[in-house]
């Protein structure tokens, strides 16, 4: 696999999660939340993308939201669970993705906001059509994803570098 040809990056924000009396990281999905992780599930199998990898953060309501998704694509990806995921910056989520292994082509991150809204939004030097109004429009709901390219190494992402190709939010 050549790093000249086009990497994808997914950023994919949990479903909607319950507010129990637990500890952040460990709150469950709600109701929709579980509906929304497989819709969403559906509309990235609908992407075409088939994913080398998939970095989850270990909070319960991710963890979820990619066992419910996951299941509407045609392969599993390798998925890894990495604790640094959870309450990252953008820049600690940049620094994660930098030690991706170059024979990953596509990767999908489940995380959480702001980090994901905030390192769509850095990562985004152009955008293609108006993928860009619509995630200013929408913000980052609950289970929507920003699909990214760039051409380079994993070491190269950095800020500005990659295309905002596509966004998608369920409708509220």
């Amino acid at each position: 696999m050549s790093v000249a040809e086009p990497r994808r990056i997914v950023l994919f924000r949990h479903a909607k999660a319950d507010w129990p009396p637990v500890s952040d990281h460990e709150r469950p999905l709600a109701e929709r939340g579980r509906m929304d992780a497989a819709v969403a599930g559906r509309k990235l199998a609908d992407t075409g993308i088939a994913f080398d990898l998939a970095l989850c953060s270990t909070a319960v309501r991710t963890r979820e939201t990619w066992k419910l998704a996951v299941q509407e694509f045609p392969q599993r990806p390798k998925t890894v669970y990495e604790e640094r995921i959870y309450e990252a910056s953008p820049g600690e989520l940049i620094a994660l993705l930098n030690e991706t292994p170059d024979d990953a082509q596509n990767v999908l991150l489940v995380g959480h906001n702001p980090g994901v809204q905030a390192l769509a939004d850095i990562l985004a030097g152009a955008a293609e059509g108006d993928a860009r109004e619509r995630m200013s429009r929408r913000g980052y709901p609950a289970a929507a994803f920003a699909v990214l390219s760039f051409a380079g190494s994993w070491k190269s992402l950095e800020p500005g570098v990659a295309t905002l190709l596509d966004y998608w939010a369920p409708t509220e």
